[in-house]
């Protein structure tokens, strides 16, 4: 990990909020740097996300694959049991527990990276925490359980806060905005005073634009160019737009599978812009985005 470290602040937003993050749970003390963009990588437990789905025959495949991309430089692993992909339908907590205990296991036990649950679901994220996560990821921002707000106060643990126009069921039917950059711009900024008047510290507010959650192709695009602006100030900033459906677009219809490349484009873009942390599905590609960004960035 050493490669990717830089002491410099690469923003001079970044300067507004502490370099080092560090936090408390029944797992042990957790530390980030962000003296350089983080990445976070998804391992997807469901058998029918956009991307990935059905990937693992089973938890201890999983569990190597994370361990093989903390190998290649994953700074958090982001644990998914519900897929969200436009259309999707909703599984109950048991089922999204059930997916998700062996391999939450599995991985705290032989990992010492960080773990986000990716969930909407208060008693999920609850269960998630006790067992060794360590981050909440909540894809509707604490309006399909408003509970999930106070877990993470109560633990005092990162919570990140997306974007989303509908629920994955319906939300790309017919997005519309009068104006997209403003809009996800004040959502987001409601939302976390929300997390801030319960409790959660506005250093564990992190917050995601939501590419591709009630967004048409223009919509996205428009996020990607605009950044900067989207993202209220003071919070920590994530990008998460690996492989999304925007991006096969661009390339005349290319599978999930073969966005990689422009994937680690779009991501330098957002990170020259002020973005802290990218979600990815693949760590190495997208080192190297951070890599280039932080030359550019850091150059006279």
């Amino acid at each position: 990990m050493n490669d990717l470290k830089n002491p410099r602040p690469m923003t001079a937003e970044a300067t507004k909020t502490p370099d080092l993050l560090t936090w408390q749970t029944g797992a042990g003390q957790w530390s980030l740097s962000f003296d350089r963009p983080l990445i976070m990588t998804i391992i997807n437990l469901t058998p029918d996300s956009f991307s990935d789905g059905g990937r693992f025959s089973g938890p201890e495949e999983a569990v190597r694959a994370a361990l093989a991309e903390e190998a290649d430089g994953a700074d958090i692993f982001d644990l998914g049991a519900e897929s969200t992909r436009p259309g999707a339908a909703e599984v109950s907590a048991d089922d999204e527990w059930a997916r998700l205990a062996p391999v939450l296991a599995g991985v705290r036990a032989q990992s010492s990276r960080p773990i986000s649950i990716d969930t909407y679901k208060a008693d999920v994220a609850e269960k998630a925490l006790e067992q060794g996560a360590a981050i909440i990821n909540d894809i509707t921002a604490g309006l399909k359980d408003p509970r999930i707000l106070e877990v993470a106060a109560r633990h005092r643990v990162p919570l990140i806060l997306m974007h989303m126009q509908g629920e994955p069921r319906t939300m790309q039917v017919d997005p519309h905005y009068d104006d997209v950059v403003t809009e996800v711009h004040d959502f987001l900024l409601e939302r976390a005073k929300a997390a801030e008047a319960v409790g959660v510290p506005k250093e564990m507010i992190w917050l995601d634009p939501g590419i591709g959650f009630g967004k048409n192709l223009g919509h996205n695009l428009s996020i990607v160019k605009h950044y900067d602006r989207v993202m209220p100030k003071g919070y920590r900033k994530i990008m998460a737009l690996s492989r999304k459906t925007f991006l096969g677009k661009v390339l005349n219809g290319a599978p999930p599978m073969e966005r990689e490349g422009l994937t680690a484009v779009a991501n330098t873009l957002a990170l020259l812009q002020g973005a802290e942390m990218i979600r990815v599905h693949r760590t190495a590609p997208n080192r190297e985005a951070v890599l280039l960004a932080q030359a550019i960035l850091n150059a006279e």
